[in-house]
C-alpha cells in the first residue's frame, strides 16, 4: 500500500492554473520535509517546491512566483497550487517525504508518490 498517493494532474492551456493533492498516509513522520518534483521527457528530476515541519517553504527558480506548496496538517494533504502555468512546465509531478535537509540533497532516501502528469498546451 503506497505512503503517498497524488491527484490533480491534467491537461491544461498555458495561462491557466491547476492544483495538485498528495494524501499522506500516517506511516510517513510528522517530522518529515514535505516537497514537489518534477520529470519531463529528456530532462533530469527537478525539485520544484518544499515545506518543512515548521511551514519553512522553498522553491526552484522556474516556479518561483507562480506555484504555492502548502500543507494540511489536519487532513495530512500535501498541495500545490500551479498558476500561470507555461508549456515548459508540461511533466510528470512527484511528491515526496524525506528526512530535513537531505529532501532535496540526497532524493534517493526519500519516499515517493506514484506521480501524476501535467501537460500544458499553448
Amino acid at each position: 500500500e503506497p505512503q503517498l498517493v497524488e491527484s490533480g494532474g491534467d491537461s491544461v492551456q498555458a495561462g491557466g492554473s491547476l492544483r495538485l493533492s498528495c494524501a499522506v498516509s500516517k506511516y510517513v513522520a510528522s517530522d518529515y520535509q514535505m516537497g514537489w518534483f518534477r520529470q519531463a521527457p529528456g530532462n533530469e528530476r527537478e525539485g520544484i517546491a518544499t515545506i518543512a515541519p515548521d511551514g519553512t517553504t522553498t522553491y526552484a527558480n522556474s516556479v518561483k512566483g507562480r506555484f504555492t506548496i502548502s500543507k494540511d496538517n489536519s487532513k495530512n494533504i500535501l498541495y500545490l497550487q500551479m498558476n500561470s502555468l507555461k508549456p515548459e512546465d508540461t511533466a510528470m509531478y512527484y511528491c515526496a517525504a524525506g528526512l530535513p535537509g537531505w529532501l532535496l540533497e540526497r532524493p534517493e532516501t526519500n519516499t515517493w508518490g506514484q506521480g501524476t502528469q501535467v501537460t500544458v498546451s499553448s
